[in-house]
């Protein structure tokens, strides 16, 4: 029913489709009231639907109703209804007008000189969109790009839910985000929960295992070196959970020459070991994802799905 009510109502279209982002660029290109009002309640409607999400995350989801067909269904009641909310309007779409109106106007002083000739270039980006609504259309025009040639979609500006990114834990993301992608092709997992994991594993790459000789041994997921590993190996001090008490060991690790590799052989063990076939069943849930990899036994920490779940949303989501 929801989906017949999307499809009939013109003004439904979400502004996170890339069609309808298009669409509103080229609308807001006429210059028009009607357009400019029209692309500013299509960002309000976007705006409400990133709060609704973050309060979703926020709000514990157990019991008989947390399930895919559950949550799939929740997002596209939440779509319809920032819709109808930014139909009504919150305030934003009045401000996001007035904005469009200065910017127009000020496009059309710099286009005219003394001489009628055009004194100045226009700002890069999509004229005539403020500049979040800006970011929100590359982005989704570089990943639909992305999409077709199988490559990593562009980092977005922000998190899904709207926060923007500590320095840290950006660099840390453009560092590894090509390889992360590549697994989630791979595994099915999404790749910000396997950056995510990289994280806590290394202290977002600070604490980074190291080989004898001083350099990274690139091993991003803390895997063990055990008797059927062949590969280069690390030695370090670490410390393992026995009866829910720390202990400090020594313990070998995988090492790898690049940090792909460690992504790679990250992927072959989540789908190949049997342990991990709930993990792999749950990847579309952050916190049913972190849950998996304790209770199958990645790790020893008895806090180790919860510090994994609050990273994920908390930095990368």
């Amino acid at each position: 029913m929801i989906a017949s009510r999307l499809s009939n109502d013109q003004t439904a279209k979400l502004a996170l489709d890339t069609n309808s982002l298009n669409g509103l660029r080229q609308s807001a290109k006429d210059g028009s009231p009607a357009a400019m009002k029209e692309a500013a309640t299509q960002f309000e409607a976007m705006f409400i639907n990133m709060m609704m999400k973050s309060m979703r995350d926020a709000t514990p989801q157990e019991g008989l109703m947390d399930n895919q067909q559950t949550k799939t269904f929740t997002t596209m009641l939440d779509q319809q209804m920032s819709q109808n909310l930014a139909k009504r309007g919150v305030g934003l779409a009045d401000v996001l007008v007035r904005q469009l109106g200065a910017q127009q106007m000020g496009q059309q002083a710099l286009a005219i000189g003394a001489d009628g000739v055009g004194a100045g270039a226009a700002a890069p980006g999509i004229k005539g969109l403020p500049t979040a609504m800006n970011a929100a259309a590359m982005y989704q025009g570089g990943a639909a790009a992305a999409a077709a040639t199988g490559k990593a979609p562009p980092l977005a500006a922000t998190t899904e839910s709207g926060r923007v990114q500590a320095p840290h834990v950006r660099a840390f993301q453009e560092k590894l985000h090509e390889h992360a992608h590549a697994a989630e092709q791979t595994t099915g997992v999404p790749a910000k929960f396997m950056l995510g994991q990289a994280a806590l594993e290394t202290g977002w790459g600070k604490r980074m295992i190291k080989n004898a000789d001083g350099t990274s041994s690139n091993n991003l997921f803390g895997i063990k070196a055990g008797p059927n590993w062949k590969g280069k190996v690390a030695t370090a001090v670490t410390t393992e959970y026995v009866n829910g008490k720390p202990q400090t060991r020594v313990e070998k690790f995988r090492a790898y020459d690049t940090p792909a590799d460690s992504f790679r052989d990250y992927a072959r063990l989540i789908t190949n070991n049997p342990r991990y076939e709930k993990v792999i069943a749950n990847g579309g849930d952050a916190e049913a994802f972190a849950r998996g990899l304790q209770r199958a036994g990645y790790a020893t920490d008895p806090h180790y799905a919860a510090k994994l779940t609050r990273l994920i949303k908390h930095s990368l989501a």
